[in-house]
């Protein structure tokens, strides 16, 4: 017969290899909130929007991280040099997002909605990418619901107004 202590060390074993595996791929705090974010205006079909701008490696790792929440006008661009796959995961985010991924001619090749965030420790560790069915140069975040509230779909048009 098996005993409690034989089931639970091994349980508590892999917790804690799951646990320093996890602390030692998550980007250091400290570095991630002090990163700076020029901001822009985009349109998606008619919609404005104040956007902070990701078009860098630092930026993008750091994304929305840390934020409390972003008004329905607001949201962050990721500008990629050229076009590909590129996932998004919503570690350390404290809100659901959706999310547009657009082509270079501003197309939506991609829509996630009311993605949610990874903010617990067990989230963390099994936390998710959101991977795109085509490529894309940029990646729009906003507020969950912004999606459905303006009617965006495949046929939207992003347009850069100052970026």
């Amino acid at each position: 017969m098996t005993t409690r202590g034989q089931v639970l060390i091994p349980i508590s074993i892999a917790a804690v290899i799951i646990g320093v595996v996890g602390l030692m791929t998550m980007p250091s705090e400290i570095k991630l909130e002090s990163v700076e974010f020029p901001m822009g205006t985009i349109k998606v079909d008619d919609i404005p929007l104040q956007v902070m701008i990701a078009d860098t490696e630092p930026r993008r790792v750091r994304g929305l991280m840390f934020e409390d929440q972003l008004p329905y006008d607001q949201g962050m661009i990721f500008v990629f040099e050229e076009s590909g796959l590129y996932s998004l995961w919503m570690l350390n985010m404290q809100f659901s997002l959706d999310m547009i991924w657009f082509d270079e001619d501003g197309k939506v090749v991609h829509i996630e909605t009311d993605v949610p965030p990874c903010k617990t420790a067990l989230e963390i560790t099994t936390c998710q990418s959101v991977i795109p069915d085509a490529e894309a140069v940029y990646i729009l975040e906003v507020t969950s619901g912004f999606v459905d509230k303006n009617n965006i779909t495949k046929d939207s048009i992003l347009s850069i107004i100052s970026i």
